[in-house]
């Protein structure tokens, strides 16, 4: 491997937490369903829910209704507190689960939340050029969605 583990997986725990400024609730779903597989070593740990049975099915059906409320309208950004908040709960979460596996929880936290500003200020600043170019915002929000499940994706296969 030609990256050691710990900065592999610290760098996974910065990307998780890129997709939850991207998109909330994807991240934790993403762990949970790597964490349920038994391949995030959870059990004992304050996390040790995200990888029980039904867990990832909630947090998929959560994400899964983030990614269709996020075309509305009446959606607040991402920038406003509560939203905001939520984003760098989650990517707090889903960057310790990453850590725990890699025997760095609070460095995986730390990351989590660091990547979930990059994934707020930069998904907005990104979505809002996308929507200029398109003259639309549901594309630009198509797109967003994309990157943030292709990430995720990387993340799970990457763990």
């Amino acid at each position: 491997m030609l990256v050691p583990p710990l900065v592999h997986g610290l760098i996974l725990a910065f990307v998780i937490g890129i997709v939850a400024g991207l998109r909330a609730m994807l991240a934790p779903a993403a762990v949970a369903w790597v964490a349920s597989k038994g391949m995030l070593p959870l059990q004992g740990t304050w996390l040790a829910f995200l990888g029980y049975r039904f867990t990832p099915w909630i947090f998929t059906l959560l994400a899964a209704t983030e990614l269709v409320t996020d075309q509305l309208p009446s959606t607040p950004s991402r920038k406003v507190p509560p939203q905001f908040a939520a984003r760098l709960l989650t990517g707090g979460v889903s960057g310790a689960a990453v850590g725990y596996g890699i025997g760095a929880p609070l460095p995986g936290i730390v990351l989590g939340i660091v990547g979930a500003v990059f994934g707020i200020y930069g998904g907005a600043a990104l979505r809002a050029r996308l929507a200029a170019t398109f003259g639309s915002d549901r594309p630009a929000a198509l797109i967003e969605d994309a990157v943030a499940i292709l990430l995720a994706v990387l993340v799970v296969l990457s763990i």
